[in-house]
């Protein structure tokens, strides 16, 4: 892309860098400059959908505004990476304010576009000596600049500490520490600054793409299944779940959890009635008829504002056809509440599913014990994910909940061996997202294993990034999101996240790792009596929860209640002996004084050093 040079300074650097007389290439040479790097949000997800469309409207963005902003803040396009760019700036105050009339801009206009085809950006500036040649530069003053963007929200800017110091007298803008950053391929990492404007200019986009009450709201009531027993009801779940997962894809719609519906009885209950409870607009309801061979499932969309019936289906077919029947009736659903929506879209957001019934039956069997948090029945659902696995190598979810098996496993304090399940945990989540790469709740939980197992902060963000885009109503993505924020001690984003988290999937006995993750937001943000309050309730959702009952114990001691805290310190030391506050301190994601200060709380209330 050409455009008009600054003068001065880069004009010096372009005529050093003039092809030679004898027809070599011509010289490199290095300066001081402000790098800015910036990545489009959602590319690849846009040009899935329509990818002569996405071209366009780039190409007008970038000639009719991006190439005009840079020229008139003496900057130098070095670079168009296809969903980017890198710019040059002589001074980091033009870089900051390109970034923001840039960010301005496409805030304001995405906010009036639907949330499918927003153009966003995410924006690092960073200043260091780079290579400078004529169509490119190098350094690792640039890598800084484009690992920093990865931490913005999008609309948002991340700046390096010493682009902030040229900022002390720029009106208008708010500096909020981020702290040390670290990097990928980087030993030392980076003190870091989220950037935002007084007149909140910055913040809209994240709130607008936060909307809900605009789209079109579903909830997916469990199926009844005739003449099933409590044993098979894991095959109805199963059914359910897949539809969910499913719909969850689409940014048109927003779907709540199937734990949400516990407790629920639809039998009785009108669909105006569930929606008055649930706050939804739509509800799917079932009923499932198999033998050994055949299946036949019915459902009924209901109109909740009016109760009326929209459609009922019936689909009849094979056992051996019961994916497919699952992403017919996602589809049927898809079409009669949201007609613009493309079929393609809804393909590529549905689960992969496996090529038999076996390795199916065995993860929906394991997911019970998986989540009960005892001993036993944790143990058991391993043995069952292995079978799932050793059954079907090429079912990705199988992966997944075996890396959170893992995950679990070391922040229950119950690991043998740390590292040897970090290892695991790691290799199961690249298997998951090798075998589905837009599977939401595998990249959430490979974002964690990075987070939480091997601080690998950056990756964890663009993995868990990448799993809310896949999957806006998938609540594990916002709440494993809102956990890596915590450890990165950006309270208020992780309080915002894990409340969304919490928002889709408010009941169920799932509930308790929601209320959990927001209780420790809640920590990080300094909010004590919060962090008690909803750690109290994860609690009596489920009491063997220790990640839990860690935060609770150091929140109580944080607010004064030291006897409380004892108590609680009592329970984590009975549900895990071996836990001991050096090793604990050693692997914790948590940094900094908010780590050294949860393990001081941590040891105020009896647990051993």
């Amino acid at each position: 892309m050409q455009v008009r040079r600054s003068q001065g300074a880069w004009d010096d650097a372009i005529a050093r860098s003039a092809v030679p007389a004898n027809g070599g290439a011509p010289p490199a040479h290095r300066r001081l400059a402000a790098v800015l790097v910036a990545d489009m949000v959602g590319y690849t997800r846009l040009m899935q959908v329509d990818e002569e469309l996405t071209y366009r409207r780039l190409t007008a963005l970038r000639t009719g505004l991006i190439e005009p902003l840079v020229a008139a803040h003496s900057g130098w396009i070095a670079k168009n990476t296809g969903d980017g760019f890198i710019v040059v700036f002589d001074t980091g105050l033009d870089a900051v304010r390109c970034a923001i009339e840039l960010q301005r801009t496409t805030v304001a206009r995405a906010r009036a576009e639907p949330a499918d085809r927003r153009i966003s950006f995410r924006v690092g500036i960073n200043i260091a000596e780079i290579i400078v040649e004529p169509s490119d530069v190098f350094g690792d003053g640039v890598n800084v600049s484009s690992r920093l963007q990865t931490y913005a929200e999008p609309g948002g800017i991340i700046i390096a500490d010493v682009v902030a110091d040229q900022l002390a007298d720029e009106a208008g803008i708010r500096l909020i520490d981020l702290g040390e950053l670290p990097l990928r391929n980087r030993a030392r990492p980076v003190r870091a600054f989220s950037l935002r404007m007084d007149d909140g200019a910055l913040d809209g986009l994240a709130a607008a793409a936060g909307e809900t009450e605009s789209r079109a709201s579903i909830v997916v009531m469990p199926f009844r299944e005739q003449a099933a027993g409590p044993a098979s009801s894991y095959f109805a779940e199963g059914i359910v779940d897949d539809i969910i997962h499913g719909l969850s894809g689409l940014r048109e719609l927003f779907v709540i959890s199937r734990g949400s519906t516990l407790g629920l009885d639809d039998r009785d209950a009108d669909a105006r009635a569930i929606g008055r409870e649930l706050g939804v607009r739509y509800v799917l309801r079932g009923r499932i008829d198999r033998t050994r061979d055949r299946i036949q499932i019915r459902t009924e969309l209901d109109d909740a504002a009016t109760g009326t019936v929209i459609s009922a289906d019936r689909y009849d077919g094979a056992m051996s056809e019961i994916f497919d029947l699952h992403g017919r009736i996602a589809m049927r659903v898809v079409k009669t509440i949201a007609p613009h929506v493309r079929e393609r879209e809804l393909l590529r957001a549905m689960r992969k599913h496996p090529q038999n019934m076996t390795a199916y039956d065995l993860l929906l069997q394991a997911l019970d014990p998986l989540f009960r948090m005892e001993r036993e029945p944790f143990t058991r659902a391993r043995a069952l994910l292995q079978q799932a696995v050793a059954h079907d190598p090429s079912y990705g979810p199988a992966y997944s909940y075996a890396a959170y098996w893992h995950l679990l496993r070391v922040g229950q304090g119950w690991s043998p061996d740390v590292a040897a399940d970090s290892t695991e945990a790691a290799r199961a989540a690249a298997a998951a997202i090798e075998r589905d790469g837009n599977d939401a709740l595998a990249l959430a939980i490979q974002g964690h294993v990075h987070s939480y197992l091997h601080k690998d902060y950056e990756t964890a963000m663009e993995l868990q990034n990448r799993a809310v885009e896949a999957g806006p109503s998938c609540a594990m993505a916002w709440t494993l999101s809102s956990a890596t924020c915590g450890y990165l001690g950006l309270g208020a984003v992780a309080v915002a996240r894990a409340e969304r988290g919490l928002e889709l999937s408010p009941r169920g006995p799932h509930v308790v790792y929601h209320e959990h993750i927001l209780s420790q937001a809640h920590y990080v943000a300094g909010n004590h009596d919060a962090a008690v309050e909803w750690g109290r309730r994860a609690a009596k959702h489920n009491e063997g929860l220790t990640s839990n009952l860690r935060c609770l114990a150091a929140a109580l001691v944080a607010v004064g209640r030291i006897d409380e805290a004892r108590e609680i310190g009592r329970r984590i030391v009975a549900l895990a002996p071996e836990l001991r506050l050096q090793d604990f301190a050693a692997r914790t994601p948590l940094r900094g004084d908010v780590r050294d200060r949860f393990i001081q709380r941590l040891r105020t209330a009896g647990i051993p050093d």
